[in-house]
């Protein structure tokens, strides 16, 4: 008979004083690889800290009660839905950047593995681990008696801040969300063909991994699964009834098909049926390489965009990317030369789309066309969309590795773009069909600097807290009564 060993629990070594000099908003304490078993777990996501001293710990754990640690900004996204909770807690339902999620590990708590229960993994760290001086976890790492654990009684999730390091991503990229969609009239100028074709290369992509990293434990709680409905399916049909009465008040057909998503809409449904989709990749032992496949051989089909499932499968990478991406990840982007080759990567990004603008079909940028559908054959298909998802994939980390990873004025914008990727179309559409944005001056780089300066600053507005307050009810319904409440609650 063999002999079996039992393995020691995978610990990482606790902190040794306060973040050090490119700690960012991933310092979990963890190391590359991670054990098999919190390679999918809730207790990677690095975007929430420990609060600060005074700060009041959650009452019944993450999961006991959906509602209560909420942000009060929004997070179901723009295009990515983040289930990150907030600073303070409210009774609100998460906003539109945020469907509301389970807490999990804070950045820089200690992990670690053996049979203690995950529920208990990250308090029952802090309150063992001395506070080190000057750390703002301390608090929490000494604890008072009354938040010391009680024998036999499970100790209680401190609440954490909102990290804001992908909020800050989300606003940049939201930004150019209109900006994009205000230079099709003008795109016969080279100028504004360049600016067209460096935004399209990125910034769907990067908003796609995104939305798949803060996809990874969509499945672990009722209220988020109950989200799918609350924060697509009902808003985008509001949203689809409310555009194609824009478009006959503007004087068009009245046209209004709900499986074949009008314009901006796509996102809505590509991200429902990528959600819907996650537990199958995660049972996957390589999904990255399986999703590149059926990337590269959705090309040969031509995928109809009835329920996006032409953007579903051409942007499929990203989304399963995003979903196996871990906080050490992060880290590495935060590493001083990486920043200095970022830089270079932009510009030689923006190089390449200047010199090629003049000649190059934009149906690639979109990620949804067929080889036939861009008159290529199909080893040359093959070769464009291999070489863009390099590029695109290339550009998406130099982004990531250059936004600011600590709070700026824009970081709180950033937990509500939503409402600035749902309602920008409406002043984009009347530009459009006024005519507003065809004037002979804005065909050159002043035009481009002129559309994208107003576009700027349309995503502010839309993304503040005064928009969430006029248009909630109808871009995040609460729809409890709908759902069932879960077992034994």
């Amino acid at each position: 008979m063999s002999e079996t060993k039992p393995s020691s629990p995978v610990t990482t070594p606790p902190d040794s004083g306060g973040p050090g000099e490119n700690a960012g908003p991933a310092s979990t304490g963890a190391r590359w690889p991670l054990p098999e078993e919190t390679f999918w777990s809730e207790q990677t996501d690095p975007h929430g800290v420990l609060p600060g001293p005074g700060a009041p710990s959650a009452p019944g754990g993450p999961e006991a009660s959906p509602a209560k640690g909420r942000a009060a900004s929004p997070a179901t996204t723009a295009p990515v839905t983040d289930d990150r909770p907030a600073t303070a807690p409210v009774k609100a339902p998460g906003g539109p950047e945020t469907t509301p999620g389970t807490p999990e590990t804070a950045p820089g708590a200690p992990k670690t593995g053996g049979s203690r229960p995950a529920g208990r993994r990250a308090t029952g760290a802090a309150l063992e681990r001395p506070a080190a001086p000057g750390d703002p976890r301390g608090a929490v790492a000494a604890g008072t008696p009354q938040e010391q654990a009680k024998p036999g009684e499970q100790p209680d999730q401190p609440r954490r801040r909102r990290d804001p390091y992908l909020d800050n991503v989300k606003f940049l990229l939201i930004a150019l969300v209109p900006i994009g969609h205000a230079l099709v009239p003008t795109l016969d100028a080279d100028s504004s063909r360049a600016a067209y074709i460096f935004i399209y290369t990125f910034h769907m992509p990067l908003f796609v991994i995104i939305s798949g990293y803060l996809s990874r434990n969509f499945w672990n709680s009722n209220a988020k699964t109950n989200k799918l409905v609350d924060t697509f399916v009902v808003p985008y049909v509001i949203v689809e009834v409310g555009y194609a009465a824009l478009r006959t008040a503007l004087g068009q057909k009245w046209s209004l098909t709900i499986i074949d998503p009008a314009w901006l809409n796509w996102y809505l449904l590509a991200l429902l049926f990528w959600r819907l989709s996650t537990p199958v990749w995660k049972r996957m032992k390589y999904p990255v390489p399986v999703a590149i496949a059926i990337y590269l051989f959705a090309g040969y089909s031509q995928i109809s965009g009835d329920f996006s499932m032409d953007r579903f499968f051409g942007l499929m990478p990203f989304f399963v990317i995003g979903l196996v991406m871990q906080p050490e990840h992060f880290d590495l982007l935060n590493r001083r030369w990486i920043k200095i080759v970022s830089v270079g990567v932009l510009a030689s990004a923006a190089a390449v789309a200047i010199y090629i603008a003049p000649k190059a079909t934009l149906k690639p940028f979109y990620f949804k066309h067929s080889y036939q559908d861009m008159d290529l054959s199909w080893w040359m298909g093959l070769g464009v969309r291999t070489g863009l998802l390099v590029c695109s994939l290339a550009v998406c980390f130099a982004v990531l590795a250059l936004v600011p990873r600590g709070e700026t004025w824009y970081s709180d914008l950033g937990t509500r773009t939503l409402y600035c990727y749902l309602l920008h179309g409406i002043p984009v559409l009347i530009a459009k069909e006024k005519g507003w944005l065809e004037l002979p001056w804005l065909h050159g780089p002043l035009g481009v600097l002129a559309i994208s300066s107003s576009c700027f600053a349309l995503a502010i507005v839309l993304c503040l807290p005064e928009t969430r307050t006029v248009f909630k009810w109808v871009l995040e319904p609460r729809l409890t009564w709908l759902y069932r409440r879960p077992s034994g609650s």
